[in-house]
């Protein structure tokens, strides 16, 4: 069903692309909103619906619903994006033998500093 669905969408949304590139533009009557004779609108009159109308406000209600329910039907199977933190790695197991312990890192030493300044240092 989600197959036929994305298919269903994908001719909706190659319809609305052809049906309104076949169609007029509105703005080639937009001189008769600014004083033109017969204006009833601001963009002029709507008149009556045409077929092309027709067909694009039903290929548009088609494509809605396909994208909702499309988005409904994604929301159930998606997955977060986002990884997960790796899990801190596992401390190595104490040795049981009895024996001396190693020493963990030898740590370094701080250099040491002069106990009172040189005159050629300064202060």
């Amino acid at each position: 069903m989600h197959i036929a669905l994305i298919i269903i969408h994908v001719l909706a949304c190659f319809a609305i692309i052809g049906i309104v590139l076949l169609q007029s533009g509105k703005g080639a009557d937009i001189g008769s909103a600014f004083g033109g004779a017969g204006s009833q609108a601001v963009f002029g009159s709507m008149g009556t619906p045409t077929l092309l109308g027709k067909i694009t406000t039903g290929i548009a209600i088609v494509f809605t619903i396909t994208s909702f329910t499309l988005a409904i039907l994604g929301g159930e199977r998606g997955s977060s994006v986002v990884r997960e933190a790796a899990p801190p790695p596992a401390s190595a197991p104490a040795p049981a033998g009895p024996g001396p312990a190693a020493p963990a890192s030898p740590t370094p030493a701080a250099p040491a500093e002069p106990a009172t300044p040189t005159p050629s240092q300064p202060r």
